[in-house]
Formats: C-alpha cells, structure tokens, sequence
C-alpha cells in the first residue's frame, strides 16, 4: 500500500488587527478554516494559495511570504503537508460566488479566533497564526517552483 500525503496551501491575511477566516462545513460541521485547499496539477504552491483564497473569501490578495510548513494527520488519518503563506488583502469581489461549502468569509481578531477555538477546522488555525504574530515571516523566495 502506497502513502501519500496531501499537497494543501493556507493563508493568514492581515488588516488591521483582524484576520481572514472563511466558515465552511466539514464532516457536517460548521467550522471557520483559513482559505486552504489543494495544490492542483501544474500550478506552483503560491498561484494556488492566491487562487484559494479568491475562490474561498472574494479577496484578492498579495503574498507577501510564507509562515512555516508542515504536516497535519487528521482523524480520518488522511496526512496534509500544508504551506502556509502569509499576505495582504488587495480588493474584494462582494458579488463572486464563494466555493461550495464556504458559507461566510469573516474577519476575526485574534481573541475571537482563540474563543472559538472549539470551532476551528483543525488546531493548525489558530498555531499558524500565533506563528505569525510571533515573527515566522520568511521571504517567497524560499519557494521555487
């Protein structure tokens, strides 16, 4: 049996002391995620981490660099290596059509993040964003495609 773990991108965008959430389901339950997804054919970790938060809030965002990287078993004991990078918001399209799934794009402060900790798609939610605060900005040139 072959393993292989998932290729997923995320990103933390900023403004103003608030972040960029998107309240989705998952497994039936209504749960706030960063704007994630897959890697798809043919395309580089950045254009999908742009592509997946346009498609995921409306925003259309400037990645400034990358927070970390890593992997996430979840309990369906499926592996995700996630790159998590981090940007700024640019303009929002409040009329485009969020991915199916996705019932809100939010913006939370980091305390309402860590209150609703209960409702987090997965730990990584909040740890990338205390990484974050706490300086893990490296520069995009530590990806290459």
């Amino acid at each position: 049996m072959s393993w292989f773990p998932h290729v997923t991108v995320a990103t933390v965008v900023e403004d103003n002391g608030r972040f960029l959430l998107v309240e989705e389901y998952a497994d039936g339950r209504l749960v706030f995620n960063q704007p994630a997804g897959h890697l798809e054919p043919d395309e580089s970790l950045i254009a999908a981490a742009e592509r997946e938060t346009l498609e995921e809030t409306g925003w259309t965002v400037q990645l400034q660099g990358v927070v970390g990287v890593g992997l996430y078993t979840a309990a369906n004991a499926t592996t995700y290596f996630r790159t998590t990078f981090f940007g700024k918001p640019l303009r929002h399209d409040p009329g485009r059509a969020l991915d199916a799934g996705i019932e809100r794009a939010v913006w939370l402060t980091f305390e309402e993040i860590q209150a609703l900790s209960a409702r987090m798609r997965s730990p990584l939610v909040p740890k990338v964003i205390e990484q974050y605060r706490n300086g893990h900005r490296y520069p995009l040139s530590l990806i290459f495609s």
